[in-house]
């Protein structure tokens, strides 16, 4: 989620440190909701003519916004993806640790192979889930055309979802990707950029010049950023990266 350039570092220490433990704008947001949805339940018993105030209750207290929230960089992000496989057709798809739910979408079009550290256990019709390692990836070199890895390889290393330390493995991540495309193929990849950091144990953060380090084998064929304030710019040249704190870098490499 993005975050904004004007919030203090110690504002979101403070915040995400005490996050696993309470969420404090949900409290504060039901708190705000309460009121209201006493009134509400209320009349609809009158209205209804029935006694509602049971174990059946489900208090539902901070939905009530004026704008529905959006996770710019997973909306843009896999809108992206979609659209180029759709252009450009390929017999099969890889991801490598995205969202199932974009490669459900995928299968409607080629056939896709979702893969992740912790499968997914469903039955979808053209999609082949697997169980996989982003740093050990179950595949020949130079196999597959179309890949897709998008906001993962920042996690790696952490052990947030059951991976093992390694200070060394989001390069060992991004060598394992580069690994597996064909010469010729495409790598859809996207992270987190701006002020270079790690944030333990939920991401790291790059200077885009650094992932394109890790990719040296591959041309960029094009850069996207999603900025700290969800702001979509397309297609626009690595070097006009300003150093924000917390955008989305998303990147189209082809092998060379």
């Amino acid at each position: 989620m993005s975050k904004s350039p004007k919030q203090s570092r110690l504002v979101q220490f403070i915040y995400h440190g005490f996050l696993p433990f309470i969420d404090l704008q949900k409290v504060l947001n039901s708190l705000r909701g309460l009121p209201g949805y006493v009134v509400a339940l209320f009349k609809y018993m009158v209205r209804s003519k029935s006694w509602l105030i049971n174990l059946d209750l489900y208090p539902m207290l901070d939905d009530k916004t004026k704008n529905t929230g959006v996770d710019y960089h997973y909306l843009y992000q896999q809108i992206w993806v979609f659209n180029n496989v759709n252009k450009l057709k390929p017999k099969d798809h890889y991801d490598v640790g995205s969202t199932y739910q974009m490669s459900c979408y995928l299968a409607g079009i080629t056939k896709a192979h979702f893969i992740d550290l912790r499968p997914v256990q469903a039955d979808i019709e053209n999609l082949d889930l697997l169980e996989g390692d982003i740093e050990n990836l179950p595949f020949k070199d130079n196999q597959l055309e179309s890949v897709s890895c998008l906001h993962v390889i920042e996690h790696i290393g952490l052990g947030r979802y059951g991976d093992k330390l390694d200070v060394n493995g989001p390069e060992i991540a991004c060598k394992e990707l580069g690994r597996v495309v064909k010469p010729g193929g495409l790598l859809y990849l996207s992270t987190p950029i701006g002020r270079e950091r790690i944030c333990f144990n939920a991401h790291h953060v790059w200077n885009p010049l650094t992932i394109l380090k890790y990719f040296k084998g591959f041309e960029l064929v094009e850069f996207n950023m999603v900025d700290d304030e969800g702001k979509l710019h397309r297609d626009i040249k690595v070097k006009s990266f300003k150093k924000n704190e917390y955008s989305l870098g998303m990147f189209k490499l082809r092998k060379k």
